[in-house]
């Protein structure tokens, strides 16, 4: 499999410090000169001072061992693939920083269960962690609910819609403990993929779950987009692997052109499941991950969710070491450029690799290629 990373470019706010004095006679004139030298030398001291202090947290923290609570809503290859490179960069940083961040007892994993995810949240309280940070929306919002009073921080991960989801008040000002990454897909984006791939597409399959809300704002989105272009479609969904088998075979039977997902866990979760379905109707399932093209589907659109688990980790660190505010803190999001393509998947619905890659790569910041993994959904 060819994979490559994108690096976040993250950008710093200069503060300005405006002087201002009071002329009058000659002798008051000579003082506001005096007076304003004055201040301009305590001004460059402050300003000189404020640039020191992450520094300085830095160097006070140095020893201390912060314990991070990680809620993962499931297991799942796009998940877990955030979980382990933002542990990763909690090393690195740990190292830079002479701290140390201690998640190896704090990493818990909800298996998709509200009763299991609740439970966690509490536990994580109870050992009195300095952060938590959950991923994927349902996680996030029942560890926000846990922490509405004791107020410990949280940083989420893979959020898809965090104003939508009632995490934050806004992307640029959380409010609260609270802000993360977010993973928003460019819906609009990836069906222009689906007709660039199929210019005569003019029936198309959404297939998502109701019980995520992270896919209702994409949902959405696509309905409109679709819309616009004339082109037909249909909702089928699922709660269960059951359910989203069946409902893949409603599309079959339908005969969809091609099949939308969003950033969907429990779609992502049973594709292994229906990719070969999708495969035999020659029907190509694009999805709001490039986990949807690792476990068969033909297409995975979206971030690069190694990059969002680093930026999430840097969060972090900047909250606990550097004692930045999280309800002050912006959402930090990403290009949605990134193209995964199933080659084994496109040559058995009768497309070429080679000419899809030329085909997708004016439309995308990336096209990779890669093969069906199983093991990739452990």
């Amino acid at each position: 499999m060819k994979k490559f990373r994108t690096v976040a470019l993250m950008t710093a706010a200069v503060a300005a410090i405006s002087l201002t004095a009071c002329a009058g006679t000659a002798t008051g004139s000579t003082a506001a000169t005096s007076a304003a030298a004055g201040a301009t030398s305590a001004a460059a001291s402050a300003a000189a001072s404020t640039a020191e202090q992450p520094a300085q947290a830095a160097s006070s923290a140095s020893g201390k061992v912060y314990k991070v609570g990680v809620v993962r809503y499931m297991d799942h290859p796009s998940l877990n693939q955030i979980a382990e490179s933002m542990e990763a960069e909690l090393d690195t940083l740990g190292a830079k920083y002479g701290v140390t961040f201690d998640y190896t007892d704090y990493d818990k994993n909800g298996q998709g269960d509200g009763t299991t995810l609740n439970q966690i949240a509490s536990d994580l309280i109870a050992d009195k962690v300095d952060i938590i940070v959950p991923i994927a929306t349902p996680s996030a919002q029942i560890v926000q609910a846990a922490t509405e009073d004791n107020k410990i921080p949280v940083v989420f991960s893979a959020v898809s819609d965090p104003v939508g989801a009632k995490l934050v008040a806004s992307m640029d000002a959380p409010g609260s403990n609270i802000t993360g990454t977010s993973d928003a897909l460019n819906t609009n984006a990836l069906i222009d993929l689906m007709l660039t791939a199929k210019p005569d597409t003019d029936y198309v399959g959404i297939l998502y779950s109701k019980s995520e809300d992270s896919s209702t704002q994409a949902v959405k989105d696509a309905e409109t987009y679709l819309t616009s272009k004339g082109i037909k479609f249909i909702e089928k969904t699922g709660t269960t692997a059951d359910e989203v088998s069946a409902a893949a075979d409603a599309l079959v039977a339908e005969g969809v052109d091609a099949v939308f997902t969003p950033t969907d866990n429990t779609i992502q979760s049973a594709e292994l499941g229906i990719y070969e379905k999708f495969t035999a109707a020659k029907i190509a399932h694009y999805g709001g991950a490039d986990s949807f093209a690792l476990n068969g589907a033909f297409c995975g659109y979206g971030v690069d969710y190694a990059n969002l688990g680093s930026a999430t980790a840097d969060m972090v660190a900047d909250i606990l070491v550097n004692g930045k505010d999280p309800a002050s803190t912006k959402v930090e999001t990403f290009d949605n450029g990134i193209a995964t393509v199933n080659t084994d998947t496109c040559t058995a619905i009768g497309l070429d690799p080679k000419t899809v890659e030329s085909e997708f790569a004016p439309l995308c910041t990336q096209v990779v290629e890669t093969t069906t993994q199983k093991e990739f959904s452990n």
